[in-house]
């Protein structure tokens, strides 16, 4: 039997053999993910070194750098903590409106990112509904890297609430029990059972979100307010070069998101793989 060959007695097989759906699998992927990452760098590479960093390596490039991946990183902490709790809530209480909470949950999936942008700047401007209470204690959010985190915690939430809520529902309840009657306090059996059982899919969230963020830019540019060094983000800049019919210099851009963001999700999967191994050792 060949090495990358099915069983021949695979009864009721729907999908075609291993070969034909592995060929379209790869072609798929190629079509849709390594052709046009392949584009952005070879047209990259058709800038010198010099060219090259000078596009990836202005002060104002760099500024949105710190702020595109700096508040990506904040609202996925945030959302990790506070989409936490949300799953906890959905999956352990019952109360009026919980379906309702729930579908809320999945808004920002359906919302088109500008309608989210203008509406969390009318929000949080300072005249806004929220923004105006916010101004009397002198914290402003809008045109403001704080409402950059805002917009990115707000468009990262589901993903971190879905992956978490299966394995809260699908958690052994007699695990917990079993602590208690052993003299476990609530908070040491969360620490200690419900938490390691959790952290693969708070990893999993965290990277989904975080991804999600890097690039976000239809609900951000809205309430950032584009202010130079301020509050530019970086996929500000793609847009901006290609305006400009700079290709190259926004694919160099572009290639330096792409990744620092690899490295950042290489990182966190790593994590989460030794997180399931270690809560399978347990």
């Amino acid at each position: 039997m060949s090495l990358f060959s099915a069983p021949r007695s695979s009864p009721g097989r729907v999908i075609p053999g291993f070969g034909l759906s592995l060929g379209f699998t790869l072609f798929y992927l190629a079509l849709i993910v390594l052709i046009p990452l392949s584009a952005v760098f070879l047209k990259t590479f058709t800038l010198t070194w010099d060219a090259f960093w000078s596009a990836v390596s202005s002060e104002r490039v760099v500024a949105s750098y710190r702020l595109s991946f700096g508040a990506a990183l904040i609202a996925a902490f945030l959302n990790v903590i506070f989409g936490g709790i949300v799953a906890w809530v959905l999956v352990r209480y019952r109360f009026p409106g919980k379906r309702f909470i729930d579908a809320l949950v999945d808004l920002p999936f359906a919302l088109p990112t500008a309608v989210a942008g203008i509406t969390l700047t009318a929000l949080y401007s300072q005249n806004g509904w929220i923004g105006q209470y916010l101004t009397k204690f002198g914290l402003k959010v809008a045109f403001t890297p704080l409402g950059v985190v805002v917009a990115l915690t707000f468009i990262g939430l589901p993903f971190v609430v879905r992956t978490v809520q299966p394995v809260l529902e699908e958690s052994e309840r007699e695990l917990e029990e079993a602590a208690a009657s052993l003299g476990a306090s609530p908070l040491q059996t969360f620490v200690r059972v419900v938490l390691p059982s959790i952290v693969p899919a708070l990893l999993t969230g965290f990277a989904l979100a975080f991804a999600r963020a890097t690039g976000e830019y239809g609900s951000v540019i809205f309430i950032a307010g584009n202010i130079p060094m301020v509050s530019e983000i970086t996929p500000l800049f793609i847009i901006t070069k290609l305006e400009q019919y700079d290709y190259a210099g926004a694919t160099a851009i572009a290639v330096v998101m792409l990744i620092a963001s690899f490295i950042m999700l290489l990182t966190i999967n790593l994590l989460q793989s030794w997180a399931r191994k270690r809560a399978g050792k347990k």
